[in-house]
Formats: structure tokens, sequence, C-alpha cells
């Protein structure tokens, strides 16, 4: 029997928080490369919240938005399976950035990169050592610049990106402070990833357990979630504090008039740096990154944990219950029996 093409497709534009209408599965023949392009079989898929921003048509977004009918963005990991390109052969793993929610994706190279799946399993490399990881790392490096001794608050701190930027600042030497939502979440990133403490942004004292945990102010805030989260923090930021605009989950699925946000006069009067990013601008420093990141890994300073799903038709309800705060960890979706390492 001829192989099919599964893949998930944008069926309706979500109206706030997507629901399982708003995709369709759909079967096709497997694509062909062409010149210069390869063929690679997915193995894991990783989900973002930033293909919700490509699930709407509203004008302002840093990417264009996806077409009804089009697969759903996302990063995948896979071997080549067919090539005619003189780069990359037959049988090597690859993460692309734009492999979408199917079993096979066809590239030209283009924001692809080669993975080492004897220094860790494929899934890390969606995560810790992907394009996760990596988000983490060019934010903190690039506009975070946290110095030894500097306090560092992170949002949705057991999330993806979050629990790597965590662990970035801890390596780099700074007292960090986790943001999360719920007691199991905040547990995980005190004693499994070592943060100095957690703060659950659900309990009715957030604000004064965050100031609590930040008796000397904050300087660098990895900014995931915005919203109320986002207006408690501000306050607490110092002089020449750096503001790190990452994401904004709890915006995403927003409708109507958005909500109020701090007060900008402080980014005067503090001399605060407050600047987003957006990681493809960026893929150029990706061997910079995995030779930091994979050393942290290898002596177990990076740790990694998924939260995964089996089967390409479960990729929708995961991403839904990523986009609810359900998940703990890199969400992915498995479409093949995990690897045994």
């Amino acid at each position: 029997m001829t192989p099919a093409n599964r893949r998930i497709a944008l069926a309706a534009r979500p109206r706030g928080l997507p629901v399982p209408s708003d995709f369709a599965l759909v079967a096709e023949p497997v694509p062909v490369p062409g010149a210069g392009q390869f063929l690679v079989a997915h193995e894991v898929l990783g989900l973002a919240p930033a293909a919700r921003l490509r699930m709407s048509d509203e004008a302002g977004s840093y990417a264009a938005p996806l077409q009804i009918g089009d697969t759903v963005y996302g990063q995948a990991v896979g071997r080549v399976v067919a090539s005619r390109h003189p780069d990359f052969r037959e049988g090597e793993w690859v993460m692309t950035m734009a492999g979408g929610w199917q079993d096979y994706s066809v590239t030209d190279g283009t924001k692809v990169w080669k993975i080492d799946p004897a220094l860790a399993p494929p899934a890390v490399w969606l995560g810790a050592l992907g394009v996760s990881g990596m988000t983490a790392w060019i934010g903190l490096r690039e506009i975070g610049r946290p110095r030894a001794g500097e306090t560092v608050v992170v949002s949705a701190a057991s999330g993806a990106v979050g629990s790597c930027a965590a662990q970035f600042a801890q390596a780099w030497e700074c007292r960090v402070i986790g943001i999360a939502g719920g007691t199991d979440k905040c547990r995980y990133a005190v004693d499994s990833l070592g943060l100095a403490a957690c703060v659950d942004y659900r309990a009715p004292d957030f604000a004064e357990q965050l100031r609590a945990a930040c008796p000397q102010g904050v300087d660098v805030y990895f900014e995931n979630v915005g919203g109320a989260v986002r207006e408690t923090v501000w306050p607490l930021l110092n002089q020449g504090g750096r503001v790190v605009v990452c994401g904004l989950i709890s915006e995403y699925n927003r409708q109507g008039a958005p909500e109020p946000g701090p007060a900008w006069s402080d980014v005067l009067a503090k001399r605060l740096c407050v600047q987003g990013f957006i990681l493809s601008d960026r893929v150029h420093r990706q061997a910079e990154f995995v030779a930091e990141a994979g050393e942290l890994y290898r002596r177990g300073r990076l740790r990694f944990r998924e939260d995964a799903s089996f089967g390409l038709e479960q990729a929708p309800a995961a991403f839904i219950a990523m986009l609810q705060g359900r998940n703990l960890g890199k969400s992915v979706v498995h479409l093949t029996e995990p690897r045994k390492t």
C-alpha cells in the first residue's frame, strides 16, 4: 500500500480558545522532493503557543497567518528518507522549524538543523536543545544579559521555554524566581529545576508572595505570559531592569479590548530595557547555542521534561490543553513509538 501523508489542517479560525472543530485530519499522497530538496519523515512534533498567533488573521502579528486548509505550523524532528539536496543524506536526523503537524514534509533546508540523537533523544531537540531552549538562550543572552548575583524572574517557569530560561540563568549564577500556575508546577520548578522559589500566580496573595521572594527587586524579567502576571512583576523591577518579551500566552485567545497594562512611565523613570524578539531572526547562532546548551545537558544542569501525547490525531487536543496551561514541560506528539535511550 502506498503510504499517505496525514496532516492536521486549519479548518476554521478560532474565536478565543481553539476547539476541536477548528482542525481537520487530512490524508494526501506523500510529497516528492524536487531538485535541492529532501523529504523528512517526522517522528516527534513540537507544539508551541506561537501556532495560535498564526491561526488568526488579525493585522500586526510577526508571522503571516495560516490560510484555511493549511497545515498547522509547528516544529518536527525526523529522519531524511529521500534527498536531492547535496548537504542532507538519507538516514540523517534533523529538526525542521516549519515541518508542521504532519507525517512528512519537504524542505530545501531553510531553518533545518541536523541533530545528534546520540547526545539526546529526538524530543529533547524540540525542547531543551531545540527551539524552546534556543529561544530562552537568545532572549537572555541578547536582551536579559543577566549578571551573577542578579535576580531573574521567569513566568511560565515550568513550561518549555520558561524552564530553560530559568536553568540558563541559574547556570550563570543568578538567583532565579519562577512563576507558574498551581502547586504541582511550582513544586517541580523548585524540587526538580532547583529554583530559589516559585510563586503560584493563582494564589490570592500572589503579589505579596512575589514581593517577599524578591527582597532585592527584579533585575531581569523573562516574560512568557503577559496580562496580570506582568502587571504584578512590573513594580518590582529595579533601575536598569531588563524585560525579555518572549511570549504573551495569556493574551493569545483574548477577544475584545486588550487588558490594561502597567504604567509605561516606569520605562523612563527606571531606565528599563523592554525588548521583544523572534527566534527565526537568530538562527545563525544555533551552533553556538548547542555548544553551550549541549554541555549543560551532558552535565545534568539543563533538564528536559516532555508532556507527551501519541498519534497525530491527538495534536489538536494537546495543543488546546497547552493553551489552557494543562501541560507540564514541552508539549510534544510522538508519531512513532519513543526511541529507547
